[in-house]
């Protein structure tokens, strides 16, 4: 008579071995899934940093054809077609990323900065302007200054970069950008301070040294700045001094600048010594 409830009890048993068994088996499958992800997140960051640019497009485009659902992978594909130097392609990616209703107002200032590199300054404006103003980031006031440039509309020009510079670590980037606005605008002066202060916080960014050799040419200033540089950059600086100088009828002091550089450039410097010979033969004649 007992026989029937130790069956039962025996199967109950059973069922809840085997639903612990379940159980366990789909927090594995869990578990395994989570790490997936990581692995996954981990190779992205990869491919869209030190990956190289056309694998990783290749990449992102087959993952996002698999996966269409998710908007991170169509960013990955946006963001390395721009570092393949593809930015009309870009352009179309980013426009897939913000249509969807999961997009963000960081996809709208990538979508930006995609248009200002195909040259598509006043769409870049227009997509900038769908920005509520109080999405304040590095990269959205650094592109507001460059339309404002582009529109020579130099009070907000200087306002953007000035709100850039304060909302990044690292400024000098933005600071040369701001520097070399100011030096199309004819504001030596002010173009000379901002690159100082770009070499002061990196000093190895060259652009930034002939900016500023630039800026102190154009105000008549033929001495090299006090900045740290190397034996090629210097005779480089003086290169660019010497031609400076020239253009604006100072010839001799540009003859003497252009004989420096070719004694300080540890190797022989082609285009000193080529623009020094023509100088001394249109003398001469």
């Amino acid at each position: 008579m007992r026989h029937p409830i130790v069956m039962s009890s025996l199967m109950a048993a059973l069922v809840a071995l085997s639903a612990c068994n379940k159980s366990g088996d789909a927090q594995v499958e869990r578990a395994l899934q989570d790490m997936d992800v990581v692995d996954e997140t981990n190779l992205n960051d990869v491919m869209l940093t030190v990956g190289d640019p056309a694998a990783a497009v290749s990449y992102f485009q087959g993952s996002a054809a698999k996966e269409p659902q998710r908007i991170d992978l169509q960013r990955g594909l946006a963001k390395s077609l721009i570092r393949a130097k593809r930015p009309a392609d870009a352009v179309e990616a980013w426009e897939n990323v913000i249509a969807r209703t999961d997009s963000n107002h960081d996809d709208r200032v990538e979508m930006a900065d995609a248009l200002i590199r195909t040259n598509r300054w006043d769409e870049a404006a227009d997509m900038l302007n769908t920005i509520p103003p109080t999405h304040e980031t590095f990269k959205r006031y650094r592109l507001e200054a460059m339309v404002a440039d582009s529109k020579e509309q130099w009070g907000k020009a200087d306002s953007f970069y000035e709100t850039a510079a304060g909302l990044t670590t690292t400024p000098a980037g933005v600071l040369n950008n701001w520097g070399y606005s100011k030096l199309t605008r004819g504001d030596y002066s002010g173009a000379e301070r901002l690159f100082t202060d770009t070499i002061r916080m990196d000093g190895g960014i060259f652009t930034a040294k002939n900016n500023l050799v630039l800026a102190r040419g154009a105000q008549r200033k033929y001495d090299l700045p006090v900045i740290p540089m190397t034996q090629v950059e210097r005779a480089q600086l003086l290169h660019t001094l010497a031609l400076t100088a020239i253009k604006q009828n100072d010839v001799t002091i540009g003859k003497g600048l252009l004989r420096e550089a070719v004694d300080t450039h540890p190797q022989h410097f082609e285009e000193a010594s080529r623009a020094l010979a023509a100088l001394e033969a249109n003398v001469s004649n």
